[in-house]
């Protein structure tokens, strides 16, 4: 399997587990994995860009971005897909050459189009139906960095280690 020139991936079930808790003074509180932050850090050591598309739009999903130099981000977005073909198209890459990981029914034309598309194990069969691989975690248990793992293989992982190249 060739590299994707991008991987994209949903927030909401995907890098967490799809709760959303409240605070009795409104606040909103979303827990992440932080083993996903390793897909990240692997994606950028092979020059991958990673862009978060999401439809939610919060303040916690901009910070996480932000902490981990997620390449792209999109929020409070309702067509994926026409937000994939647009940042193809601006940086040259068609969507064949896109990784996404999704886990619901707003995710599905994104993940038929794409060249490598994945759902956590947790999601409904109507969507696992339509990816290229389910991981074995569940949304919010390190999803994400099962596929990145998945995309870029365990020899090239290894060789990173080898190489001390992953954590400089």
């Amino acid at each position: 399997m060739a590299l994707p020139k991008l991987i994209l991936t949903d927030i909401d079930g995907v890098w967490t587990d799809g709760g959303m808790f409240y605070d009795q003074t409104g606040n909103e509180w979303k827990k992440f994995n932080t083993s996903d932050s390793a897909g990240v850090m692997f994606s950028h050591r092979l020059k991958i860009p990673v862009g978060i598309i999401t439809g939610e739009d919060t303040e916690i999903v901009k910070r996480r971005a932000a902490k981990l130099n997620i390449d792209y981000l999109y929020q409070g977005i309702s067509n994926k897909l026409e937000v994939a073909k647009k940042l193809s198209s601006e940086i040259g890459i068609t969507l064949k050459e896109i990784a996404y990981i999704g886990d619901d029914i707003n995710d599905i034309e994104l993940l038929s189009a794409v060249g490598i598309s994945a759902a956590p194990f947790n999601a409904p069969d109507y969507v696992k139906n339509n990816v290229h691989y389910v991981t074995n975690k569940k949304g919010g248990e390190g999803a994400f960095r099962e596929f990145v793992e998945y995309i870029i293989g365990r020899k090239e992982i290894l060789n990173m280690l080898k190489a001390n190249d992953v954590l400089s």
